[in-house]
């Protein structure tokens, strides 16, 4: 992205854009908060704080003195000021929420502006390390004399982005307070009051994989159960009478739905096996989102008219164990892997962003969707492939009509629980050797959109306008995948055994 900005309206005005933009939103009520908790940016050790910061010119200080705190920036030096940058500084450096460093030009300067600013300085200090190198191990080195403030120079922004300062604040973190070693299955005892929190996290993921395979089963054995036909007041042979796409339809509904199900599951458990056991706080946010959006769409279903029962089972079952993994912050024991080449990370952020494409469009699909299971219920290409029209299927039975929109209503709430997971995965999770993020997002997309493509081919639902948002989404997370796998699995790519 920051190449396409650069192209099109030059890399100075795009970098000073991107500034002004976040700028403007972290100066608005509410709106540092918001990008904190967007970014989810870890608190830095209270003596790193004030010794992190960065180097920017003048005419980019009153941007970056608001911008660059919520990135993790405890200290902005502005420099070199001449006499005449003098009233410039006074502007930017007022309601800041950070120390600032001002780097004169000449004494009369450092006179004008030392009541205004934390700190002036002429010349170099040898307190003050000045970074050129964006590499992390370098910073760290230099943060753990507790005596040095260290500050990116703009060409470590540049070249590294604002995640930098997250980089080195949990590589510091990761150095300074060695963490214990992730549990493992040993933790688990019989007693379920003393289970770990990622293990009940784990057994919902499980749950939902179980529950999808077994709506999967269901779907390509009997596909009514008896409160279906109960409902209804029909069977396979009567539907099949009304049109005879219909009973494949309800097919091609409940396997999307069932693979959407077994999606979810393996999300929730990566995050529970790879984040909640490890103590990624920002693991717990995700799963805690993503599902409040899952386990109350069963309200959906009660704007339908029809509430499965299974399915109220499931809710029921598997919330309470939802509620337990997430309810309280869970404790640190992670460990950051040392930086790697740089030219696969920045490979990585383009798999990153795209993986945040997919998320961001799979949440519209799951909301319109939703939206359509509880209105118009069909869109015009099922109505083409059913060959008939709402108002006939329900003058032929009020209750067809509800009962497609229940399937409707729950597979957009699914799709949404999935889509915010991807997006936070994507946005939280995207460092250098954390595997599982990888395999949790590619397993999900294989059960996601195989049985998707499948069904639709195997009954005859090939409508291009239908699957379009399908088929580029599986191009969009083939790619993301391919991108960021050197990054991500990290010290297993590539690897061999050694023969001896």
């Amino acid at each position: 992205m920051r190449a396409f900005a650069a192209a099109v309206v030059g890399r100075r005005r795009s970098q000073r854009a991107a500034l002004r933009a976040l700028a403007t939103l972290t100066s608005l009520p509410g709106g540092a908060r918001l990008v904190a908790g967007l970014f989810d940016h870890p608190r830095p050790p209270a003596d790193v704080a004030v010794r992190l910061g960065a180097v920017v010119p003048v005419e980019f200080a009153r941007d970056a003195i608001r911008a660059l705190p919520v990135q993790g920036a405890g200290v902005i030096e502005v420099g070199p000021v001449a006499p005449a940058d003098v009233p410039l500084v006074h502007r930017a450096v007022a309601g800041r929420r950070c120390r600032v460093i001002v780097r004169a030009s000449v004494p009369e300067v450092a006179a004008r502006l030392a009541p205004y600013v934390d700190r002036v300085v002429v010349g170099d200090e040898p307190d003050v390390v000045r970074l050129a190198d964006p590499a992390v191990a370098r910073a760290t080195a230099a943060l753990a004399d507790p005596a040095v403030t260290v500050l990116a120079m703009p060409a470590v922004l540049v070249a590294a982005g604002p995640g930098w300062f997250q980089r080195v604040i949990e590589a510091v973190i990761s150095a300074e307070a060695p963490a214990e070693a992730p549990a493992g299955l040993r933790e688990i005892t019989a007693d379920p009051r003393r289970w770990p929190r990622w293990w009940w996290g784990l057994l919902v993921g499980l749950g939902m994989i179980g529950a999808g395979l077994g709506a999967a089963v269901i779907t390509v054995g009997p596909v009514l159960l008896w409160y279906d036909e109960d409902y209804l007041g029909m069977d396979l042979h009567h539907l099949g009478a009304v049109t005879p796409a219909l009973v494949p339809f309800l097919q091609h509904d409940r396997i999307t739905m069932a693979g959407t199900m077994v999606a979810i599951g393996v999300l929730y458990a990566g995050l529970a096996w790879g984040g909640l056991r490890r103590g990624w706080g920002w693991a717990r946010r995700a799963y805690l989102v993503s599902g409040l959006v899952a386990f109350s769409t069963l309200f959906c279903f009660l704007g339908t008219g029809f509430v499965e029962p299974l399915h109220a089972v499931v809710t029921v079952v598997l919330s309470p164990m939802f509620l337990l993994a997430t309810w309280r912050p869970v404790r640190r024991r992670w460990r950051v892997r040392p930086e790697g080449p740089e030219r696969l990370r920045r490979r990585a952020l383009v798999g990153q962003f795209l993986m945040i494409v997919v998320g961001s469009g799979l949440l519209v699909g799951g909301a319109v969707v939703s939206v359509v299971g509880l209105t118009g219920v069909f869109v015009p290409t099922d109505l083409v492939f059913l060959g008939t029209d709402a108002g006939r299927l329900d003058a032929v039975n009020p209750r067809l009509v509800p009962f497609v929109a229940h399937d409707r209503a729950g597979f957009g709430g699914a799709l949404m629980a999935v889509a915010l997971a991807v997006v936070l995965l994507g946005m939280w999770g995207w460092r250098r050797g954390e595997s599982w993020v990888w395999w949790s997002l590619a397993l999900a997309a294989a059960a996601g959109f195989l049985p998707a493509v499948v069904v639709h081919v195997l009954i005859g639902y090939t409508s291009f306008e239908h699957l379009a948002p399908v088929y580029l989404g599986v191009g969009l997370t083939g790619l993301a995948l391919a991108l960021a796998r050197p990054y991500l699995c990290a010290g297993r790519v590539g690897r061999r055994p050694v023969r001896r």
